[in-house]
């Protein structure tokens, strides 16, 4: 009985596989040669099995069903030779063990086999079959787990450019504040310039207006005494004592001269200009020594647009990279320190759990962190200092601070915590460290911990 596939590759004409397959318009195949047959001895050229009329007199081949059927007879020729021994002929039965291959009745008696062990196929091949199943079941399992990582993969990849476009947005919005403070600022210095200059213009102007009416006054006297110059003797003795007296009032004048400062000052408006604009810049904008790694965040941990703040939150989807913290409500520094002094502050406010401190670089993020820990940790009301897992004595403290500062000494291999509003020195750890060592904050209730902005000196 023909299988349901090869009834499917059967030509509706001759009854047998597919040989040289054309299509019609109407989709239905025929062989080519029993096209033709049909067509000839019909006298018309339409589809033998709905009728249609075909307006092609050499319809195409129909190349995807040709090699499905070159395929069919290939494999049905295959299967059935592997059905039969290649030396005799005969039919596989039974299964040498020695050689570890199949065999038939003739091969048993021959002297290639002789003294060999024999089992039915069916009982040879069970437990072949129940190993082959076994592993086929681990490879499942293995299939499984790649599929899983490439859902993960997938998420990573959206999260990826969620992470891009947030990152632009942020960008641009810090650009745009550093804008608007550089065009407030020009502004504000165009105006102290537009001011200087309408104030002197003005001063200039009255002086201009008074110097102009002491030069008319001038020319009037000197108008009237040439006047009185060209008279008459007994005219000009008349007015000669009035006309000295005014020209020597006149000559008492002092001479006009420009005043100083009435130029612009240029020096105070360009001098040193980018550098006060920086210098005033920092008023608007802060540095803090350590800036948290979203990528290191916990899922239940909510951190701040700029980075420098967290707290508890609902649980996030975000991708489980390896740098990501699996367990632990905790957030890494993005830098690490390998060498120097570094100092940084966090604001624990009225946090009830909280820890601060280091973590070394080579610790595993998704298990036991204990090992590469060196922190101070606050809980129920009381202080610790754990390095490496292993608790120091208790710290006492009358009052919860609310500035703690950590302060890294790599090279002297020392880690301090203290008051940062009282300088008041909690703990010191005295440890050789050995790798890079990252600043590491933990908090498990809803208070924000921040890390506070630190001076920026200014060197000339």
């Amino acid at each position: 009985m023909a299988s349901k596939l090869e009834e499917g590759l059967q030509c509706p004409i001759c009854h047998g596989i597919y040989k040289d397959p054309v299509i019609l318009s109407c989709s239905h195949s025929f062989c080519k040669d029993c096209l033709k047959t049909w067509w000839r001895e019909k006298g018309h050229r339409d589809c033998p099995y709905c009728q249609r009329k075909s307006s092609k007199y050499e319809p195409p081949l129909n190349l995807a069903l040709k090699n499905l059927c070159e395929s069919f007879l290939q494999e049905k020729g295959q299967r059935y030779s592997e059905d039969l021994c290649s030396l005799h002929s005969e039919k596989l039965k039974l299964f040498c063990l020695d050689h570890q291959q199949l065999v038939c009745l003739v091969c048993k008696d021959a002297e290639k086999h002789a003294d060999h062990r024999f089992r039915h196929i069916a009982e040879a091949s069970r437990e072949p079959r129940r190993i082959l199943q076994e592993t086929l079941d681990l490879l499942k399992k293995k299939l499984k787990v790649f599929e899983e990582v490439k859902v993960k993969f997938d998420q990573t990849a959206d999260h990826i450019q969620a992470q891009a476009r947030h990152t632009e947005r942020q960008i641009k919005e810090q650009f745009k504040k550093l804008h608007q403070f550089l065009e407030e600022e020009e502004e504000a210095r165009l105006s102290a310039l537009w001011e200087e200059e309408e104030q002197k213009s003005q001063r200039m102007k009255e002086q201009v207006n008074a110097l102009s009416r002491e030069i008319a006054a001038l020319s009037d006297t000197v108008r009237d005494t040439e006047g009185k110059l060209r008279a008459g003797d007994i005219s000009f003795l008349k007015n000669n004592k009035a006309a000295a007296e005014r020209v020597q009032q006149c000559l008492l004048l002092d001479d006009p001269q420009l005043p100083t400062g009435a130029l612009i000052g240029q020096a105070k408006h360009l001098g040193n200009l980018s550098f006060n604009i920086w210098n005033k810049m920092k008023d608007m904008v802060s540095y803090r020594p350590v800036i948290l790694d979203p990528n290191t965040a916990h899922q239940k941990l909510i951190l701040s647009e700029d980075l420098t703040s967290v707290r508890v939150g609902e649980e996030q989807q975000l991708p489980e990279n390896p740098e990501r913290f699996g367990s632990y409500w905790s957030v890494l520094g993005s830098e690490g320190f390998d060498s120097g002094t570094h100092c940084w502050e966090v604001e624990v406010g009225h946090s009830t759990r909280w820890s601060v401190g280091v973590l070394a670089e080579s610790t595993q993020r998704k298990g036991d962190i204990w090992s590469g820990l060196l922190i101070l940790q606050f809980y129920k009301g009381e202080y610790k200092a754990f390095i490496k897992s292993v608790p120091t004595v208790a710290v006492t403290e009358r009052e919860q601070p609310k500035r703690i500062r950590v302060t890294l000494d790599w090279d002297r291999g020392q880690l301090s915590f203290s008051d940062a509003d009282t300088n008041k020195n909690i703990h010191t750890f005295t440890h050789t460290f050995t790798e890079r060592m990252f600043p590491y904050i933990r908090n498990h209730t809803l208070s924000t911990m921040m890390v506070l902005p630190s001076k920026v000196p200014v060197t000339f």
